[in-house]
């Protein structure tokens, strides 16, 4: 009786869980795995890209293009226009300020991307970085203490002590001149002393206080500095004695940011970007 009692058990079990495995649904599939290679239910929500940096470089102590304020932020032409090529191209700008005799190898070093510090277009330059159009033409002119008479023009630097911030086009110049080189051969000038300075304001600081009989400096640079302690110095001419083009220097092989800071630069000449910054360091 035991017997057939656990065998009918046993047979009950069976139907049991033959009828239970026949009502239950079935497993579901597993789920895609969503965009970006996560299942659905274990993705997170996707992180914007993140924004590339423009690297520039620049020599802060060359106002009104660049330099320090009173706050210690960088400002000046320059510093505008490299914040508007930033905005236009949807880069973020980082700015490194360099010593002028060292700013060329440390763009071909790729410390920077692009040096924007009211550089002169030169063919010597161009022969180991290229240029973007020229957003600005300026020149050399002669500045000079208020009670000095005695260079009215270039022809009169034979004798003259003159300063002139070092590596600069101007120191250009002033060696070919001094050298009788380039479109000087044959028409050397007796310049008694070339003194060279990291920067500007050293150079106008020394000529104020008679150390120098004058600097030769771009006409941007010289022109405000001349107004604003016309009690002091003055400018020989507002004319440049040699004329210049001012471009932003990149590396040979950027050839891609090139073009489109040429397209940038193009766009602010035509929708007004370019003359309000202008205006607001020149006027």
């Amino acid at each position: 009786m035991k017997k057939f009692f656990t065998l009918g058990l046993v047979v009950l079990l069976a139907v049991s869980l033959l009828v239970t495995g026949c009502s239950s649904k079935p497993a579901a599939e597993p789920q895609k795995p969503a965009e970006g290679g996560q299942p659905a239910e274990q993705g997170q929500a996707q992180q914007p890209a993140e924004q590339p940096v423009l690297r520039v470089g620049f020599n802060a102590a060359f106002p009104p293009f660049e330099s320090v304020n009173d706050k210690g932020e960088f400002e000046g032409f320059d510093v505008d226009l490299a914040n508007a090529l930033g905005k236009e191209l949807g880069m973020k700008v980082e700015f490194t300020d360099v010593a002028w005799e060292t700013i060329f190898a440390g763009l071909l070093a790729k410390k920077y991307d692009v040096i924007i510090s009211g550089v002169t277009i030169t063919d010597e330059r161009k022969e180991k970085m290229n240029f973007s159009d020229p957003y600005f033409e300026a020149g050399q002119v002669i500045m000079v203490r208020k009670d000095y008479d005695g260079i009215k023009s270039e022809k009169d630097f034979a004798g003259k002590k003159l300063g002139v911030q070092i590596s600069t086009t101007a120191d250009e110049v002033l060696t070919r001149m001094q050298e009788g080189t380039g479109e000087y051969a044959g028409k050397k000038v007796d310049i008694k002393e070339i003194k060279r300075y990291d920067n500007y304001p050293q150079a106008f600081l020394d000529l104020q206080n008679g150390n120098l009989d004058a600097v030769v400096v771009d006409l941007p640079v010289g022109v405000p500095y001349a107004n604003k302690h016309a009690d002091k110095v003055k400018l020989v001419s507002d004319k440049p004695f040699v004329a210049e083009y001012t471009g932003i220097a990149l590396r040979k092989e950027d050839t891609d940011l090139l073009n489109k800071i040429n397209a940038a630069l193009k766009k602010f000449k035509e929708d007004g970007t370019y003359q309000q910054i202008y205006d607001k360091w020149f006027k």
